[in-house]
């Protein structure tokens, strides 16, 4: 009689297909130890759901930028609460991207935001920039809807669309910096004494809200701090505007 209560289960291509890698990738995957050996029966190995939390997490964090070798070593160090403390992790990043879900939209909509013909560059010039996804000939996948739609009625207000295309990597790259400053510290001050202490499970939710508090923090002193050299540099322009035209005044007419 079968069990009823028996977690589903399925086989390596099964799992590697809910997972989106291939079949040598979770092989090799278990080799190294990255997750439980599957249940034998026979020659055929039956995998679970938690072997697909397993590699949907490697295969997440390795598209965050992390090196197999630096996940390999903090599961296998801990494989309980290693996994556990990344997904908690990538989940706090998982709502914020839920609230800004990428779309689809027509090549002439997104154009009439702007303006523009929808044959216009500044469209593919998005695409480079990463901030649209090609669909096919007539749609584009708008993967920062909140940054795609400000960009494109910034081009309907009077900015020129190469002005647009110049600004984006500049604050892309400042924004980097700041970020990467940020993580720094709340590694050094937040994290690191909880990974020292051997990642004691008890503490693990305290840390976490406090690395959950400190991001919408750090979002509105950026914005709170950008609004302020904005407006000082609109300031230095007006002085700068107004000094060219007091100079054209104080020269002789012909």
């Amino acid at each position: 009689m079968v069990d009823a209560r028996r977690e589903e289960e399925f086989t390596v291509d099964v799992l590697a297909e809910r997972a989106s890698m291939t079949v040598r990738n979770v092989r090799a995957y278990s080799t190294r130890g990255l997750i439980d050996p599957p249940r034998l029966e026979g020659r055929t190995g039956y995998y679970t759901q938690k072997h697909l939390q397993r590699l949907i997490l490697i295969r997440t964090l390795l598209g965050r930028g992390f090196t197999l070798a630096a996940i390999e070593d903090a599961i296998l160090k801990s494989p309980s609460t290693a996994s556990n403390v990344a997904l908690d992790l990538l989940n706090i990043f998982e709502v914020d991207d839920a609230q800004d879900p990428t779309e689809i939209i027509s090549r002439a909509e997104l154009a009439s935001l702007s303006g523009l013909g929808p044959d216009h560059k500044l469209i593919d010039q998005m695409i480079e920039l990463g901030l649209l996804e090609h669909v096919d000939d007539d749609s584009v996948r708008m993967l920062e809807p909140s940054v795609v739609r400000p960009g494109a009625a910034s081009v309907a207000i009077g900015l020129n669309p190469d002005s647009v295309v110049d600004i984006v990597p500049h604050m892309r790259e400042h924004l980097e910096q700041i970020s990467d400053r940020f993580v720094h510290h709340v590694s050094r001050d937040v994290a690191q004494p909880f990974l020292d202490a051997g990642l004691p499970q008890e503490e693990w939710p305290a840390v976490f809200e406090k690395i959950d508090q400190l991001i919408p923090i750090a979002s509105q002193v950026v914005v709170a701090m950008f609004r302020s050299v904005l407006r000082e540099a609109i300031e230095v322009e007006i002085g700068h505007k107004l000094e060219e035209l007091a100079a054209e005044g104080d020269q002789p007419s012909a």
